[in-house]
């Protein structure tokens, strides 16, 4: 059974604290909508810093992409605890992806570039660039998917 979520109590209050479930629908119980944007925007909750990577493929790069997939998913499975979220990026749904986005926990920007040197789609030679942030997250509660 898939679970609804009841998002009004989000818009309205505010940051979701606790889901609730009947089995068939979830939903959140809001706290105020009271935060302390400048311990969020330091990562102040976290002992590691967040970075968002935003990956340019090399144009026309689809068929090299599709020979380094495998590799690259399993370099990412085995680095899951550093690359916390990660996919490609694509005009539209049907379209080859123009590059990838991930969500990366490290200590700082130094050991985000060397994990980046040994992604498979680096090294096969996929990627014109990339740009690195800091990533601050909005809300207190963990991220999840």
């Amino acid at each position: 059974m898939l679970a609804v979520l009841n998002r009004k109590h989000i818009a309205s209050a505010g940051r979701p604290d606790e889901l609730e479930s009947d089995g068939l629908n979830t939903k959140t119980t809001a706290m105020p909508s009271t935060h302390d944007f400048a311990a969020l925007t330091a990562n102040a909750l976290e002992d590691w810093t967040l970075f968002a990577i935003r990956f340019h493929d090399k144009p026309g790069a689809g068929e090299l992409r599709r020979q380094l997939l495998q590799a690259h998913l399993e370099w990412v499975a085995a680095n899951a605890a550093q690359v916390r979220a990660a996919g490609s990026l694509r005009e539209s749904p049907e379209a080859t992806p123009v590059g990838g986005l991930w969500v990366v926990r490290a200590p700082d920007k130094a050991a985000v570039e060397a994990l980046i040197a040994t992604d498979p789609f680096t090294t096969g030679g996929l990627r014109a660039g990339w740009d690195i942030y800091y990533w601050s997250k909005a809300l207190p509660q963990p991220v999840s998917f």
